[in-house]
């Protein structure tokens, strides 16, 4: 295993394509293959699926992709500690979940950087709950979170949006035609949930625990694009956030009985010096959010 091993295969796996991740690296599209099949190889996974010339990752593979992006962000920091000083001040690390990244990316990171183009914001995927943790080790500068984590009071932090959870389909699906679903309804229903240690599946856990339902959880995944691959189908169903339905218009969000509210905000750590980055961007936000897309 390798690092450029590991930055092909995540690149891969980011844009669902060997296409895009050889122009983004600037290698051919052999090299990524190459890559990929030499991890599968040594790791004796198989780390994607290829459906109509598009690719997926697997469920072994969504799980080695955080374990890579763990080990090169690990790379990354080591890289940072020995910068010099002066490029150490103009880039600040953001952990962000991959569901909270389409709502304020790339329009947060376009305004930011036309008020302040010295300053490298670098993104990286993780569950709220692992940001936390990393932020509080100081591996990240900040995180976008989701603030239900009771953790968040550990922080310093300010609220970016105000949000909820509701029930998607398409058209095809038996409860696309309902005017409101209760969560009783979703009993021994074919559903899609976020990764076990998200926010979202823990407060989801806890309302089908309390209501004793059964609903049949057949994958959990933070990928967009492997989700409405599912959904398609219309056997299944999952809960994304509302401010997100615009940008998947052929998705049937149906309004839950008691709705889950939600808050997504940013956090930093207690008594850390801010660099001049990463002051910049807090500052930003708070003079600038938070936001509401679900009600726009």
């Amino acid at each position: 295993m390798t690092l450029n091993q590991l930055r092909y295969f995540t690149c891969a796996a980011r844009y669902h394509s060997i296409t895009r991740a050889a122009q983004e690296m600037f290698v051919t599209q052999p090299a990524i293959s190459t890559a990929i099949r030499e991890l599968e190889k040594e790791f004796s996974v198989t780390l994607f699926s290829n459906t109509r010339g598009r690719i997926a990752l697997t469920e072994e593979g969504d799980a080695f992709y955080h374990r890579a992006m763990e080990i090169l962000d690990s790379c990354d920091a080591l890289h940072a500690d020995y910068q010099n000083h002066s490029a150490i001040k103009s880039k600040v690390n953001i952990g962000i979940p991959p569901m909270l990244s389409t709502v304020f990316f790339p329009e947060l990171l376009e305004a930011f950087h036309a008020e302040h183009p010295d300053v490298w914001l670098v993104l990286k995927e993780f569950s709220s709950m692992r940001a936390c943790t990393l932020v509080m080790d100081e591996l990240l500068d900040v995180g976008i979170i989701n603030m239900e984590d009771p953790c968040t009071d550990k922080f310093h932090a300010h609220v970016l949006s105000h949000d909820e959870l509701v029930f998607c389909v398409f058209g095809n699906h038996p409860l696309a035609a309902l005017e409101q679903l209760s969560m009783e309804q979703l009993d021994q229903q074919n559903i899609l949930l976020f990764h076990q240690d998200s926010v979202q599946n823990k407060i989801l856990m806890q309302r089908f625990d309390h209501l004793h339902i059964q609903p049949r959880i057949i994958m959990h995944s933070s990928q967009l694009m492997t989700v409405l691959k599912f959904l398609r189908r219309g056997n299944c169903g999952c809960f994304l956030f509302k401010s997100m339905l615009p940008m998947v218009p052929e998705l049937v969000s149906v309004p839950l009985s008691t709705p889950i509210p939600v808050r997504a905000g940013l956090i930093w750590k207690q008594g850390r010096h801010l660099n001049k980055g990463t002051q910049c961007f807090v500052d930003f936000c708070r003079k600038n959010l938070p936001f509401s897309r679900a009600e726009g």
